[in-house]
């Protein structure tokens, strides 16, 4: 962690959070994403007017060298290079809430990164090693404000749900029947696509394919977020939400495009709670279409196969840099375009102390990635482990497996020596690409946990004479 970014953090975020006239529990949540219950002394029932948190997480990690037949063939420029690497990221946020009026909350969250990727981003499809990572990070402390919204939430009746205080969130009971109006800066999968027991990967599972779905690709900037409305409609146990987001201008870049009815990215998600044997759960199904220009991988070759000299090296147009004369290219197909996803979302309790979760996504793998990573189809399982059975409550472990998937179309592209965003080997002898992860966290002190990580990768980019990665990791992460 370079010292500027470290002093930096500490001095802007060395603070306990203070809600109006309470001192807040900052700790409302475990290392597993479980709610931890407010203390007794605490009035549940009160609103509060303003709260503030913040936290600081640093991930170091070690890709060990692995087996390539070959690297960044013929000019191609996106392969994880097989060598020894050192990756790390550190970030600090600050979260601000305020009451406005009745109903009404606005929140603002500044932030700071500091980043050293694998191979500069390249070679990994959906098993990205760390969901920290920005592609428009550098290793020099970067300030920017990752969110401002508003949210406004009308009662419909019902039963009274208790909200408890924590970032991005006033503690407040609100209707178990009531509409949630959203507009913003934010990121989709702040409302979109939650889980307990994964997603967050400053306290769970670091990679990618653990975050999110892995073939969703979400509308956002290079940092991961975009302007959009969202609306919810809670009706007890169910919930429908529906958002329109901002789409990059050009692909996995910072500036977005502002003509929403022209291009965008829409989603719709229902909701369920349930029990069984008494043990809670939730399923989430979610369809999501982007609207962009963007190039279809069918198109890119025909262009490449009809006029050769309209290939990697040739483009004035956006692209990625290739320096494979032999190969397509996007920038020769960019136009507008669409993407539909569709998958499913399930977490279920098992004890008090134990959690699974399975995700599992399939786009059409048409067109190429805008804003996530370069996966057509995904799934991923896992458990959570708290450590109440050895007496260390606070404590967590997790297991996950991941698998990601290619179209036939993004095959052809890659093995013509064409890339995308985040991979391309020159040429591709195609396999699934497989992630194991296995993590341990453990409570330090009352708001601060030190995390040892595992991952394993076979072929990674999807390509079979590459790999297996072997990535050691640890974090450590603090929240005030």
């Amino acid at each position: 962690m370079p010292k500027l970014a470290g002093l930096i953090a500490l001095a802007m975020w060395g603070h306990m959070a203070f809600a109006q006239e309470e001192v807040v529990d900052n700790d409302p949540t475990s290392a597993s994403g479980a709610p931890v219950a407010p203390a007794p002394e605490a009035d549940t029932d009160k609103e509060e007017r303003w709260n503030a948190y913040g936290q600081f997480t640093t991930i170091l990690q070690r890709k060990e060298a692995f087996h390539a037949a070959y690297t960044n063939l013929d000019g191609s420029t996106n392969s994880l290079l097989p060598v020894k690497e050192i990756s790390h990221t550190t970030s600090a946020t600050e979260f601000l809430g305020l009451r406005l009026w009745q109903g009404a909350e606005f929140y603002l969250v500044p932030e700071m990164i500091s980043e050293i990727p694998l191979s500069d981003l390249h070679g990994l499809g959906g098993s990205v090693n760390n969901g920290e990572l920005e592609k428009a990070g550098s290793n020099a402390p970067t300030f920017y404000r990752s969110r401002s919204y508003l949210r406004q939430t009308w009662g419909y009746g019902g039963d009274s749900v208790h909200e408890e205080s924590g970032p991005m969130q006033l503690g407040e009971s609100v209707d178990s029947r009531r509409f949630v109006l959203t507009f913003g800066d934010l990121a989709v999968i702040d409302i979109f696509d939650k889980n307990s027991y994964t997603g967050d990967v400053r306290q769970q599972f670091l990679n990618i394919d653990f975050m999110t779905y892995a073939a969703y690709d979400f509308a956002a900037d290079a940092r991961g977020y975009s302007w959009g409305l969202v609306g919810e409609y809670y009706y007890d146990e169910w919930a429908v939400r529906y958002g329109r987001f901002l789409v990059p201008r050009d692909p996995n870049q910072l500036p977005l495009t502002i003509a929403p009815l022209k291009y965008y990215g829409d989603q719709l998600e229902i909701e369920h709670d349930h029990a069984i044997f008494e043990k809670s759960g939730k399923v989430r199904v979610l369809v999501y279409k982007n609207v962009e220009k963007m190039g279809r991988w069918d198109d890119a070759i025909d262009a490449f196969m009809a006029n050769p000299a309209e290939n990697a090296t040739t483009c004035t147009s956006f692209n990625y840099g290739s320096n494979n004369a032999d190969a397509p290219d996007l920038c020769w197909a960019r136009r507008r375009n669409s993407k539909v996803g569709y998958g499913i979302n399930i977490e279920q309790s098992i004890t008090a102390n134990v959690g699974v979760f399975f995700r599992g996504m399939k786009a059409d793998g048409k067109t190429e990635v805008y804003a996530f990573t370069s996966t057509d189809s995904s799934v991923a399982f896992g458990v959570s482990v708290k450590g109440n059975g050895w007496a260390r409550e606070r404590d967590s472990l997790g297991i996950g497996i991941a698998q990601n998937w290619l179209s036939a179309s993004h095959v052809d592209y890659l093995n013509m020596g064409g890339i995308d965003g985040f991979i391309g080997d020159g040429r591709i002898n195609y396999r699934p690409e497989r992630t194991f992860e296995t993590y341990y966290s453990i409570n330090l002190f009352r708001n601060s946990w030190l995390t040892l990580d595992y991952q394993h990768i076979d072929d990674p980019g999807y390509n079979a004479d590459r790999g297996p990665v072997a990535i050691f990791g640890a974090r450590v992460h603090a929240e005030f």
